[in-house]
């Protein structure tokens, strides 16, 4: 049985909720659904349940961090969407998964190992996600390698919210990796106000515009969004 004392709990509980924390920090920034509470809330949990193992004198940690991954399985299922016969949300699940498994190490009172296991995981985001972009646009063959698209993201939202609304546009395609150019605003009645964005894109357009969708759409003040290309008709409706 490990005497495990209140400092001894409080040390690991506060590095699980770093770690979690500090991996959520990215993903927030990313504009995805999983942010920064989620995130450290998900490493939270499974410390807690370790620690409380730990605490009890249970000889068997191991079959309570099982317990935990399989308990993080459902969670992680929550945040997997099915979109027009594809998948999202997959890196999502697997990044609360890492965040699990941060939050038993760190109750395990691996501290150490549990700060490396966080920064492992925002460099699989940070350097990996260019190099997954590299590839993404990688030319098959016949393909034109400088294809780049003209894309408008199109919403409406209250005329109170219309300051709000466009410092978080710009801001979530910024998060993209967008810089617009172009930006308009122009009133619709006496309440709506209509915000349209063109950006660049260099690849597939839904699957570049994700992201800035996705953000947008969980905003409580946005009415309508969509986005439509130049030489397409408009697509993927984002909110009704």
């Amino acid at each position: 049985m490990q005497d495990l004392t209140t400092a001894d709990f409080l040390i690991r509980l506060a590095t699980g909720v770093a770690c979690g924390a500090l991996i959520g920090v990215e993903r927030q920034w990313r504009a995805r659904m999983a942010g920064l509470r989620t995130n450290a809330l998900v490493a939270t949990g499974a410390t807690l349940f370790v620690l409380y193992s730990v605490s009890a004198g249970d000889s068997s940690t191991t079959r309570v961090a099982s317990y935990v991954v399989s308990g993080i399985g459902f969670l992680g299922g929550g945040v997997i969407l099915r979109d027009r016969g594809g998948v999202r949300g997959l890196n999502t699940a697997a990044t609360l998964w890492c965040s699990a498994a941060v939050g038993v190490m760190a109750a395990s009172g691996r501290l150490q190992l549990a700060w490396l296991g966080a920064f492992a995981v925002l460099a699989v985001h940070l350097v990996l996600r260019p190099a997954g972009r590299l590839l993404d646009r990688a030319p098959a063959a016949g393909s034109d390698p400088d294809s780049v698209s003209r894309a408008t993201v199109h919403l409406r939202c209250a005329r109170r919210d219309e300051a709000h609304i466009r410092a978080l546009l710009l801001q979530a395609l910024a998060a993209a990796g967008f810089t617009p150019t172009g930006l308009r605003a122009s009133r619709e009645g006496e309440e709506t106000t209509s915000l349209r964005a063109t950006v660049d894109v260099d690849g597939e357009v839904g699957k570049a515009l994700e992201p800035v969708v996705t953000r947008l759409s969980l905003e409580p003040g946005v009415r309508d969004l969509h986005w439509h290309t130049e030489d397409e008709e408009e697509g993927e409706a984002a909110l009704a």
